[in-house]
């Protein structure tokens, strides 16, 4: 079990420039009449990345042709260059999913035991991987409990253990951190970002963008079966410099300030939302805090408080959807 817990020295982030894990080269899957993925290219090198995007948007769709439990009607998915809907891939590949698929009469240490024995290991072996892995999600005092017992919030950890137990190199998550408390959230993201610093590559699909941005700054986002934007949460708000970004500002002087603002182009409107402060919109953001900063210095303003408060990945996702 050494080599499931040995720690290699990576960063939490996708590496650019290694070769990809995981590999999907225009990619297509119809269900009948409906598309389900619509020409998707995607590589995935070892860190962590996001998946995110509305219901039917196709990320089930592309989280189950990379596990091979679908097949792609066109293109092809590759994991460590070999076709994902074979056999051989599967020993590369930890899936967590969404929905439970529990033997509920199982212990949790039978059932990690027993999914080490699928994947080939001797009872012994799968012993020992299993208590160490159930140690790792935090389940070790509660493994031999019955699942149909269990909480969500333990669920989760079993199936996350069931995942590492054969010490895969890339991880597809579905929902990893629904239903678990907020320690344990803690616990679980600071587990995520352990096996990426060993150079492991980790897929993490979820609704919960305030988590998942703890979690990781790159993102893929889909929307109607398609890619609609690949990379760091900035570098995809700065692709949407023609879109109006939020900045608030604290000052001792809000409305000589918002009159000195309003006659940069860039400037789009101001708001006052408090007798010290008020909110700025702005295109082109890159443009507009180069400028804020020469007027901040040639007219000594006061400013105490500087937040951008549409930066985050819930507002990313919703101009790449072209929602409001």
């Amino acid at each position: 079990m050494q080599s499931a817990l040995q720690q290699r020295q990576a960063p939490d982030q996708p590496v650019i420039g290694s070769t990809p894990v995981l590999l999907f080269h225009q990619v297509s899957k119809w269900y009948g009449p409906v598309i389900g993925l619509n020409q998707v290219t995607l590589e995935l090198r070892p860190g962590i990345m996001g998946l995110v995007g509305p219901n039917g948007a196709g990320k089930s769709t592309l989280m189950k042709l990379a596990t091979g439990q679908l097949k792609p009607d066109i293109g092809s998915v590759q994991v460590h260059g070999i076709n994902a809907w074979s056999a051989d891939s599967r020993r590369f590949v930890g899936y967590c999913p969404d929905v439970d698929a529990f033997f509920e009469e199982m212990s949790g240490r039978e059932f990690v035991t027993a999914m080490a024995r699928l994947c080939g290991f001797r009872r012994s072996e799968a012993e020992e991987r299993a208590q160490a892995v159930l140690q790792r999600v935090g389940m070790a005092d509660r493994a031999d409990r019955r699942i149909g017992g269990y909480s969500k919030g333990m669920r989760q950890r079993i199936k996350l253990a069931q995942a590492l137990v054969h010490d895969p190199e890339l991880f597809i998550l579905d929902e990893p951190l629904s239903g678990i408390d907020p320690i344990g959230r803690q616990e679980m993201i600071a587990l995520l970002h352990s096996l990426a610093r060993q150079g492991k590559t980790l897929l993490v699909s979820s609704h919960e963008l305030d988590a998942l941005e703890k979690l990781t700054d790159h993102v893929a986002v889909m929307t109607h079966g398609r890619i609609a934007a690949v990379g760091t949460l900035s570098k995809i708000r700065a692709m949407l410099d023609d879109r109006p970004l939020s900045i608030l500002i604290a000052t001792s002087q809000p409305r000589r300030l918002a009159q000195a603002l309003l006659s940069m182009s860039n400037v789009v409107g101001i708001e006052f939302i408090r007798d010290d402060s008020l909110i700025v919109r702005a295109i082109q953001a890159h443009r507009f805090f180069s400028k804020l900063n020469t007027l901040v210095l040639e007219e000594d303003f006061d400013i105490w408080h500087l937040e951008t408060i549409d930066g985050s990945a819930q507002a990313i996702l919703g101009y790449v959807l072209g929602k409001k």
